[in-house]
């Protein structure tokens, strides 16, 4: 008599890259920051590159919002609160 569960191992690989699908952070225009805020805010939180940072910054102000970062939820959340700490609109999808 086996007494051990059994373990449907299809389930526990789709529960695994459930949790590691990638999302994008978006950060969204504003009337109130200005562009150095913004810039300043994605080299300090995201790492970018200071050309980078300002291209992302350009695509928020014409576009309306720009994803600057990419990675799963987990590395996503604590940067998407800093940037609201720094008083900027920003969500994870």
């Amino acid at each position: 008599m086996n007494t051990r569960p059994q373990i449907d191992y299809n389930e526990d690989v789709l529960l695994l890259e459930a949790e590691d699908e990638l999302r994008a952070l978006v950060v969204y225009n504003d009337d109130v920051n200005t562009f150095d805020h913004v810039i300043t805010t994605l080299i300090d939180v995201c790492g970018h590159e200071p050309l980078q940072a300002e291209q992302c910054t350009l695509l928020i102000h014409h576009k309306g919002k720009c994803a600057v970062k990419n990675g799963t939820y987990e590395e996503l959340e604590p940067m998407c609160s800093a940037i609201h700490d720094r008083g900027i609109s920003a969500d994870i999808s």
